[in-house]
């Protein structure tokens, strides 16, 4: 009974042993990554940010970038994150890719993914090129439709009769109420 106690005794310093070793090398992963947008057509382009690295550079590795790694730039280390872009292969296919970091000297694997459509959402697009707005624009279209070059003589008279109506009405309520104070 004595020699059953002194061998699982044993085994579990054993056990101890051999992970202790495995929790101290993953002790440092607390490094994330953020990608923005997480959801990219291919020939996209993502923005990284890398958190928990103490050093002020480092490389982002991924199947899905073009050149299967970019560099990392921050400030000064822990308290500041790392920031890169990557481009997407144009030729990958869809899926989601996971992305590893080196920093500090290690390697942090699979801390963040991307996920690749051939079809970028609708609620994702970003205009690629200058929005026709304004009153430039607009201006052009309006007489366009109108007819060419702005009010005719039709207009005018229109404008004129409607605005005679508005004067007399005016005229008509101040003189009404002219009378019905004096009584």
């Amino acid at each position: 009974m004595r020699s059953a106690l002194l061998a699982l005794r044993a085994a579990g310093v054993a056990a101890v042993l051999v992970a202790a070793p495995a929790t101290a090398a993953y002790a440092h992963d607390s490094v994330s990554i953020q990608v923005t947008p997480s959801t990219i057509a291919p020939g996209g382009e993502v923005e990284l940010r890398v958190s928990d690295c103490k050093g002020t550079t480092g490389v982002a590795r991924s199947s899905a970038f073009s050149r299967g790694e970019t560099n990392l730039n921050g400030k000064d280390g822990r308290e500041n994150p790392l920031y890169g872009e990557a481009r997407i292969n144009s030729s990958i296919g869809a899926g989601t890719y996971e992305i590893s970091v080196d920093c500090d000297g290690h390697n942090h694997h699979k801390v963040g993914t991307v996920r690749v459509v051939h079809h970028q959402p609708t609620h994702h697009a970003t205009p690629v090129s200058p929005v026709h707005a304004g009153g430039g624009g607009t201006a052009q279209l309006a007489s366009e439709s109108a007819g060419g070059g702005g009010p005719g003589t039709r207009h005018t008279v229109i404008g004129l009769v409607l605005a005679g109506v508005a004067a007399v009405a005016v005229a008509f309520r101040s003189v009404r109420r002219r009378r019905t104070d004096a009584d």
